[in-house]
């Protein structure tokens, strides 16, 4: 007898999140630790779609804080601490992972992950965290979350070449260069055409610069 595989009805919220690692930890001194990645898993066989909350959204940035995860897939969550400041030392900060069906709306699970910056990792040694009854005083027991925006890297001016004028300009030099020297006998263009040494020498110069100026743009 061949046994069918059904998807068990889910309630709100019972759907348990799995999430690496379970707290965020920042260092001033250490640029390296200013970005940290979460990577969230999902070991079922349907897709889950997500969205990233903080109870701090101003103090740091988040690369896709909403998405959607393959089963049986993981995806890593980028997120960056952009207010180092030593008034925030100390404070924990929360991030909630919401996930969901791809047809569905409500929350089918979430997982909170504590986030804290601390200014110094070599003067601060591993301690364990504070007890439960600590953050609480530290944070309302009920936070609220807001919204995190996606972080979207600035684009980058696009390089709009040498312009027009450059260009005319480094062809009247390159002219200059070709015109016969004064001073030449053996010649078919108009002696009022020819060039001492000295205009092409500046013509050369300035030839150079609007190189340097083309390569550059």
């Amino acid at each position: 007898m061949q046994l069918q595989h059904r998807q068990p009805d889910l309630v709100e919220g019972s759907l348990p999140v799995f999430v690496f690692p379970t707290e965020l930890v920042f260092y001033a001194d250490d640029q390296s630790t200013h970005k940290q990645v979460l990577t969230l898993y999902n070991p079922y066989e349907f897709a889950l779609k997500f969205k990233v909350l903080c109870t701090a959204p101003n103090k740091y940035s988040v690369v896709d804080a909403t998405g959607a995860v393959k089963p049986q897939c993981c995806v890593d969550i980028v997120i960056r601490h952009r207010d180092v400041r030593s008034c925030h030392f100390g404070v924990y900060d929360k991030f909630r992972l919401q996930v969901s069906e791809q047809s569905q709306r409500k929350a089918l699970g979430r997982k909170e992950v504590t986030a804290t910056l601390r200014p110094s990792s070599a003067h601060d040694p591993p301690t364990p965290r504070p007890p439960d009854d600590e953050r609480r005083r530290e944070q309302p027991s009920e936070c609220e979350f807001y919204e995190q925006t996606s972080y979207q890297a600035e684009p980058r001016p696009v390089a709009s070449g040498p312009s027009l004028l450059t260009v005319l300009l480094g062809l009247v030099c390159m002219a200059a260069l070709m015109l016969p020297t004064l001073g030449e006998q053996e010649s078919t263009v108009p002696v009022y055409l020819h060039l001492s040494v000295n205009k092409k020498l500046v013509a050369a110069y300035v030839l150079g610069l609007l190189t340097m100026v083309i390569l550059r743009t």
